[in-house]
């Protein structure tokens, strides 16, 4: 129950609409505690009357009686009919503010928990997987909303029933309320040992889920793997197993809450029982009225609902806790990489490595040795190696996704980790190497770096055009407007990587980064791409990250990277006349240019 003490800030939030649910409940429980009165009353004139007319039998106002009876039962009936719509009416506001509540705190804690996420660090997601991310913020925050609207409404209406009704029952006679509740004790005993056992069996179904949902995240996303290895019966046999075994836990969970029903009907039953039976002897006796056993066997039923739904409560409790503990886990994480000012930052393109030393913190890989180098405002930076070298390592951290190991990265003169992070990123255009596209339109993907919703088709269309993707986008049956699925998947790896860049272009950032952004096209797309970003890097510091020569031969300066380490650096004249790991590229891919002609 500790992990639930997370929500309470919320109760705080929504503590009028709490309270006022309160009241609705009470008001409620008033009311329906009523009709119990009324009948034992009608019980009571009714068996007096019937006395009463046996006495008068042959009298001429015997029918005076029978009148009485029956315009009182008549009054009675309908007393309890605007009670029961009295109650009625309480029990319908009590939900308009209780379970509303439940869904607004439902809607705040699945933003805080996406705000959350959006504030971890890159490391955290390469640790979890998609599957078990989703399931925390879909299953279990609706479980835990069961818990803030359902369970609270529910045990409140329960405490609320048994207080006015015990508190009845003492005030009609003692002896029969304690008949009446002793099964109830044996009742607590068994939820409280219950309810551990299903505290444990929610938890490893939440697990379960949270491995079901990463297992098919993964065979969508990679359905034509699947299909190209031929996988797909294996795969369902694996998911049957998943399936399977998640069935198992489900219905160990549900054995366990099948034993709550029918112990607490027992238990309420023996109750009736004993009602009857004792209340029958303290009538014959004298102590008690027919109508108060009539009266004490509506109160019986009354507990019955609120009695019964213990047991569900306390699953539902349960349940709510340990998805909660699960919530509560990632909450709990605190970003490692955060803004130190909040203070704006102005970004202007001076970009200084000073002995920057990295090493993977989950892998352990040192990827950069000694790194020092100076891009000035304007200048054009080029980055190539072998694959492994370091080159994207260095991209990721001049976008502060990681902090270096050793040594320090300068942005206009100042520390990366003294500049405003949401500055530094706004300013910085990345394309990556790995293209991700959302399942909309190519517009949408295009403007998806501006924050505002007033972006014009004009700088959409420009930015298209400097990718050279725009007449590639024309030819679509919907132009701009066209959807391309999840991940891009209906455009070749080509047409992705260009939407990318016009992702980038759009945003007229300072500092413009391409990984290896243009490896899926062809060598005369990337001229016609270079020529239109020559006119665009004029004025903006540029890195072209890349492990095409051609690519990079025309920037102002070039690093290659051997195993995390500079090994040359210069302009693509300087270097091209060592005997070096640049020459021995730059020779060997125009072998394989030469090749792929004669071809």
């Amino acid at each position: 129950m500790r992990s639930l003490f997370h929500l309470n800030k919320y109760f705080l939030r929504y503590k009028w609409r709490l309270l006022l649910g309160l009241v609705f409940i009470t008001c409620s429980n008033l009311f329906a505690i009523m009709p119990a009165k009324i009948i034992r009353m009608a019980f009571d004139i009714v068996a007096d009357t019937v006395t009463r007319l046996r006495l008068v039998d042959g009298f001429e106002y015997r029918e005076t009686y029978l009148e009485f009876m029956t315009t009182s039962i008549l009054a009675f009936g309908v007393i309890v009919f605007l009670l029961a719509l009295t109650t009625g009416f309480f029990t319908f506001l009590n939900r308009q503010t209780i379970i509303v509540m439940s869904r607004l705190i439902e809607f705040d804690l699945k933003n805080d928990i996406f705000s959350h996420y959006q504030s971890l660090d890159t490391s955290f997601y390469k640790r979890n997987s998609t599957g078990d991310l989703m399931n925390r913020i879909s299953e279990d925050v609706s479980r835990v909303r069961m818990y803030v609207g359902p369970a609270i409404m529910y045990t409140t209406n329960m405490i609320v029933v048994f207080i006015l009704v015990v508190s009845t029952m003492l005030s009609v006679n003692v002896k029969l309320t304690l008949y009446v509740l002793l099964p109830l004790p044996f009742l607590s005993v068994s939820i409280y040992y219950v309810s551990h056992i299903i505290n444990l069996k929610s938890e490893r179904v939440q697990r379960k889920l949270s491995s079901i949902s990463t297992f098919v995240h993964e065979a969508i996303s990679g359905i034509r793997v699947y299909k190209a290895y031929n996988l797909g019966a294996f795969r369902d046999e694996m998911f049957e197993k998943e399936t399977e075994e998640y069935k198992q836990i489900n219905l160990d969970l549900v054995r366990v809450n099948a034993l709550f029903m029918p112990l607490m009907f027992l238990l309420i039953g023996l109750s009736t029982i004993l009602t009857i039976y004792v209340g029958g002897n303290l009538a014959i006796a004298g102590e008690i009225t027919p109508g108060n056993i009539a009266e004490f066997v509506i109160y019986v039923n009354m507990l019955t609902w609120p009695v019964a739904v213990v047991g569900w409560v306390t699953s539902m409790v349960q349940r709510a806790a340990a998805s909660q503990k699960r919530i509560n886990e990632f909450l709990d994480i605190q970003p490692e990489i955060t803004s130190p000012i909040q203070e704006p930052s102005i970004i202007t393109g001076d970009i200084e490595f000073d002995q920057v030393s990295f090493t993977y913190p989950d892998s352990g890989t040192n990827a950069l040795k000694n790194i020092s180098f100076t891009v000035k405002h304007g200048e054009s930076l080029a980055i190539t190696g072998r694959t492994g070298s370091g080159k994207t390592t260095i991209a990721q951290l001049i976008l502060r996704l990681y902090d270096v190991s050793s040594g320090n990265i300068l942005i206009n003169g100042h520390s990366i980790k003294d500049t405003n992070l949401s500055d530094l990123r706004t300013n910085i255009g990345y394309v990556n190497q790995d293209v991700f596209l959302f399942s909309d339109s190519i517009a949408n993907n295009i403007s998806f770096g501006i924050n505002s919703e007033n972006v014009r088709q004009k700088d959409i269309e420009q930015a298209a055009i400097q990718a050279d993707i725009y007449d590639s986008i024309i030819q679509l049956p919907e132009g701009f407007n066209t959807e391309i699925g999840e991940r891009g998947v209906t455009l070749s790896g080509g047409q992705k990587q260009r939407i990318s860049m016009a992702r980038a272009l759009i945003t007229h950032p300072e500092i413009l980064i391409l990984d290896d952004s243009l490896s899926a096209v062809d060598t005369e797309t990337e001229d016609t791409i270079l020529k239109h970003l020559n006119t665009f890097m004029k004025g903006r510091t540029t890195i072209i990250i890349s492990h095409r020569i051609s690519s990079i031969k025309n920037c102002d300066k070039i690093i290659v990277l051997d195993k995390g380490e500079i090994v040359e650096t210069g302009s693509h004249k300087d270097i091209i006349k060592n005997e070096g790991l640049y020459k021995m590229l730059y020779e060997q891919q125009l072998l394989e240019e030469a090749e792929s002609q004669s071809i």
